[in-house]
């Protein structure tokens, strides 16, 4: 994976989120994300989002870290919007703090494994390679149109893990 840091102001999601942990996720009977994901598409929530910002760019979000990355957190999927206005039942928004940002761009790669490949590295990863200690405030993974491959075995997204910088 490439690898670069950034820093972005606070913007805005609206999308919709639960809480789990990656223990939950790696069990067929307690896993959400896949579900939420597919439910999000094909009930086209992303096109009853006003203000979007970047439509068609899709972000997953990870907040409210209960300790580290084997603890609960929240999980998010929406798009950053310019503000928040009348949302649709279910949906409700969440506001991303500035920070600073180790941004890992994926090769290109089937899906889920792409995305589950980045993970198991991330996870391994030490402070010094991140350019610091992870900060666990949020993290998230964009999609965008390098995601958009129809047949899902060329896909490449971005995966941004906060870090608190000294």
């Amino acid at each position: 994976m490439k690898k670069s840091m950034i820093s972005r102001p606070a913007f805005t999601v609206v999308g919709i989120s639960f809480r789990t942990s990656n223990q939950a996720e790696f069990n067929p009977e307690t896993a959400q994300i896949a579900g939420a994901v597919q439910r999000y598409f094909s009930q086209q929530l992303a096109e009853k989002i006003p203000f979007r910002q970047n439509p068609g760019v899709t972000l997953l979000l990870y907040t409210d870290y209960e300790t580290d990355h084997t603890g609960m957190y929240t999980w998010w999927i929406g798009e950053e919007v310019s503000e928040v206005g009348a949302l649709p039942e279910g949906v409700s928004s969440f506001v991303v703090p500035a920070q600073s940002y180790a941004k890992f761009t994926t090769e290109p790669g089937p899906m889920p494994q792409v995305v589950h490949d980045a993970w198991q590295e991330i996870w391994q990863m030490t402070e010094v390679e991140f350019g610091g200690p992870r900060g666990y405030q949020t993290d998230f993974e964009l999609y965008d149109e390098r995601a958009s491959d129809p047949t899902h075995q060329k896909v490449v997204l971005d995966l941004y893990i906060g870090v608190s910088l000294s």
